[in-house]
């Protein structure tokens, strides 16, 4: 088992980026199997810190991304692709073989963060997962 490949960079407003993305997804041959892509935007004030999260901010982002992880289940057809950080943002994605679940989940999610985060999210499809083209060798 390959461990994810992790990235770093620096965005447009020139704070760093980070990303963290499973190579052996990305690479995977039977991505048409999984065709909807989930994209969770989480904003938060990261202003103070060069656009990344405070130490406070982080334990949240890190509780409210297990929280998905515990209802998104590979097993069960919802592939964690990866995630980044930058700019005041993380953004996660998932590879799905349904929409109806991931809907709901981040909708519900949202919906309990929303005094804390700013949630946004979109699924949309992509056979072939083009939209993370960018991250392939």
């Amino acid at each position: 088992m390959s461990l994810p490949n992790s990235y770093k960079a620096t965005s447009e407003e020139g704070n760093a980026l980070y990303a963290i993305m499973n190579s052996d997804l990305l690479n995977w041959d039977a991505k048409a199997s999984h065709p909807w892509i989930l994209h969770i935007k989480i904003g938060y004030k990261g202003i103070n810190n060069n656009g990344m999260p405070d130490d406070e901010t982080y334990e949240l982002l890190d509780k409210l991304e297990n929280k998905i992880f515990d209802q998104l289940k590979d097993f069960e057809g919802y592939l964690n692709i990866g995630r980044e950080t930058s700019d005041n943002l993380k953004e996660i994605y998932f590879a799905c073989k349904e929409f109806r679940k991931p809907s709901k989940v981040t909708y519900d999610i949202s919906i309990k963060y929303s005094e804390k985060l700013s949630i946004t999210y979109d699924i949309y499809k992509d056979k072939y997962w083009r939209s993370f083209n960018c991250f392939q060798s």
